[in-house]
């Protein structure tokens, strides 16, 4: 078993860690220095003297690519046998890094372990509210539930590295990018839970609030563009169908058709990542599966807040499709593409 450590600025929590690991015997360690500088070159050399396997980037290329440095030196290198990953700042404690070990150890199919934390006792609101919020996404995103999606603890099988390799992300928005690929692939991700350890309200994190929460949100904003774009096409549509021909139902029939063909296009392509992974005929018959249905809902809706509550036909349009958002980005995630 290889422990690989990305590392950033590191203090002496580092070396510390190093030491309470050796003594559990579990393998070979292997740090990244992710272009920490000169300044914390004493650090990285100690950690060697300790008998530790260091790696380094000139400049900081973030704890994605940190990783995937890992990981491709252990393909060249050995041991062929299964990476467990730990931060570097003394949130992951040595007995709980060596449970996701033995974890990995009797794991009988691919898969990811997560070391997963409860976030009870006192947890700073920032990581709080972090999680909450992406834990949210990637339940809408993926209609499965993982309770701590941001931990850096997390152990693979040896066999794993080459996905792991050409996953994409060079930041935080990696590990992210890691759970929505293996919910896609099929790959089992099984938890255990660890102890929450924040040191100093978490200062020492390198997390970026706005860009680094940017990256890791891009699914679900560029499926929120998506679904604009199209509303708007069958905004547009729908009022044209409905001026000339003063018939709701084909109305909102010849719009939503017209719309769901651009939709289909762009998801596919862009937000849901299939390309050639996933067969345009069977993909197109689920699209259009669901499609239906929300057409009906989308009439239903419409002609009851449109008729029967008698709201101008514009206001029911917009109360209709944010009626319908979450569903149809859920639907379409979980059983389309």
């Amino acid at each position: 078993m290889t422990i690989l450590i990305p590392s950033y600025e590191p203090d002496v929590r580092l070396l510390n860690l190093v030491m309470q690991l050796q003594t559990f015997k579990l393998g070979p360690i292997i740090i990244v220095d992710d272009g920490s500088g000169p300044g914390y070159r004493g650090i990285f050399d100690t950690a060697e003297a300790y008998g530790c396997i260091v790696l380094t980037h000139e400049v900081n290329q973030g704890k994605g690519r940190a990783l995937k440095t890992g990981f491709q030196h252990i393909k060249e290198h050995g041991p062929q046998a299964g990476v467990v990953c730990a931060d570097s700042d003394g949130q992951h404690l040595p007995h709980d890094i060596r449970r996701i070990v033995e974890t990995l150890l009797t794991q009988t199919s691919l898969g990811i372990v997560l070391g997963s934390r409860r976030f009870t006792g006192k947890v700073p609101a920032r990581s709080r509210l972090g999680n909450a919020v992406t834990r949210a996404v990637f339940s809408l995103t993926t209609g499965s539930k993982v309770h701590d999606t941001q931990t850096g603890l997390r152990g693979f099988p040896y066999a794993m590295l080459d996905w792991l390799c050409q996953i994409p992300g060079e930041r935080f928005e990696y590990e992210m990018n890691m759970l929505l690929t293996a919910h896609k692939e099929r790959y089992e991700i099984t938890e255990q839970f660890i102890d929450t350890v924040y040191l100093d309200h978490n200062e020492s994190s390198h997390f970026r609030p706005l860009a680094d929460s940017f990256r890791i949100y891009m699914p679900i904003l560029m499926f929120s563009t998506s679904s604009l774009l199209s509303a708007l096409i069958d905004f547009g549509l729908l009022f044209i169908m409905q001026y000339f021909t003063h018939h709701l139902f084909l109305s909102v029939a010849a719009a939503r058709l017209c719309s769901s063909m651009f939709n289909y296009s762009v998801n596919r392509k862009y937000v849901f990542s299939a390309g050639r992974s996933s067969k345009v005929r069977q993909s197109l018959l689920k699209y259009f599966t669901l499609m239906l249905l929300v057409l009906l809902l989308n009439y239903g809706l419409l002609y009851f807040y449109n008729e029967k509550l008698i709201i101008p036909l514009l206001a029911a349009k917009i109360l209709t499709e944010i009626s319908i958002f979450v569903f149809s980005y859920w639907a379409q995630r979980r059983f389309v593409y």
